[in-house]
């Protein structure tokens, strides 16, 4: 009686505050077409971003891998075991853990790249983590999973879509090959494409969730504790993926970047694992996780974003040097300070004001 008053009429699952709906045969069209099409616009925007992407600093990144090697630690060490500690500290049930557990595990998300542009990170590094991550994935997850969950259940029932991972590097790589190709042959029309493909970005980041909210919005009463988890976790992500970057001596734009690939999980293929893995009484307890975590990533990247704006445009105003890059090494002069204005000192008035003083 109690459940029947917290469910929807047509659940097929109830279980305390949490319940599983049928998806209707509309919502079943209407995702397949939606998904498509946000595949598509997907990837031209991976091509825009890609424009953005200079080949020689690209590939100096893969041979000097001092800030790649600091993503893996923060995208392989920090979230599994975020993850693990926010579950045993909720005291949720294992197969709720379970999935908390894999939604950090998984390499960072695309999405992570348009926001890198936003925030003036940089963007060389930034599509060299999500490519190394992906590529990475496919051993890093399984162990990890291992590792973490063997408490709980045993890790051999996760079923991990090899696939899927392959189908994302191949949708990462081929459109930022092309971008690269195009910002080495024609740069001043990739700075166009890169121009349009930034804004298309940012709106289809938005589109992606309100899309989640509304094909699974009978999905959206689940326990509490899981809401909870889902909007610390990418916060928690994005602040030590941001510290740890700076305790190992990175730039500033470079912790930005560092900071987005931890928190900005490729959600996407958390779902695949949830539904590949679990029978439908169990999804009923964890189904909507990852939709919300995908919510919550992108709220707290638009605060990032918010906070960031504002301090720049504070140092603007009151012609304070933007102190980037005056650490242990400076910004490189890269396309995205051109495209994006990065806020570099001017090495002319830099020197003039070291002889007034």
């Amino acid at each position: 009686m109690e459940s029947s008053t917290v469910c929807l009429a047509n659940a097929t699952v109830c279980n305390g505050t949490s319940c599983l709906v049928p998806e209707s045969n509309f919502n079943a069209v209407l995702s397949a077409v939606l998904s498509a099409v946000l595949t598509i616009l997907l990837a031209l925007v991976m091509f825009s971003m890609g424009c953005n992407v200079e080949l020689k600093k690209f590939m100096g990144h893969i041979k000097r891998p001092w800030g790649i090697c600091v993503g893996f630690l923060c995208q392989f060490g920090i979230m599994p075991l975020t993850g693990f500690i926010l579950s045993v500290a909720f005291d949720i049930i294992p197969i709720q853990a379970v999935v908390v557990l894999i939604m950090g595990c998984c390499p960072g998300g695309t999405s992570s790249n348009i926001l890198a542009y936003w925030v003036d990170g940089d963007m060389d590094l930034s599509i060299s983590m999500t490519t190394c991550s992906t590529l990475l994935a496919l051993g890093m997850m399984p162990l990890c999973l291992l590792i973490y969950t063997k408490m709980w259940v045993d890790s051999g029932m996760i079923v991990i879509p090899y696939d899927n991972i392959g189908i994302s590097l191949v949708a990462l790589v081929v459109p930022v090959s092309l971008g690269m190709y195009v910002n080495h042959k024609w740069p001043r029309k990739a700075k166009i494409i890169l121009k349009i493909g930034s804004i298309t970005g940012a709106v289809l980041i938005v589109l992606i969730a309100v899309v989640g909210g509304v094909l699974y919005q009978s999905a959206w009463i689940i326990e509490p504790k899981l809401w909870i988890i889902g909007t610390i976790f990418p916060i928690a992500g994005y602040s030590l993926g941001f510290f740890l970057a700076r305790i190992a001596g990175q730039s500033w734009h470079r912790c930005r970047t560092v900071a987005l690939e931890t928190g900005m999980q490729n959600t996407q293929l958390c779902s695949t694992i949830v539904q590949l893995s679990f029978t439908p009484e169990e999804l009923n307890l964890i189904f909507t996780f990852p939709l919300i975590y995908s919510i919550f990533q992108i709220v707290a990247a638009a605060l990032f974003l918010a906070v960031y704006v504002v301090y720049k445009k504070y140092y603007r105003k009151n012609n304070v040097e933007f102190p980037e890059g005056r650490d242990n090494e400076p910004v490189p002069d890269s396309s995205f300070q051109q495209v994006n204005e990065g806020f570099q000192p001017d090495e002319k008035q830099t020197s003039v004001n070291q002889k007034e003083s």
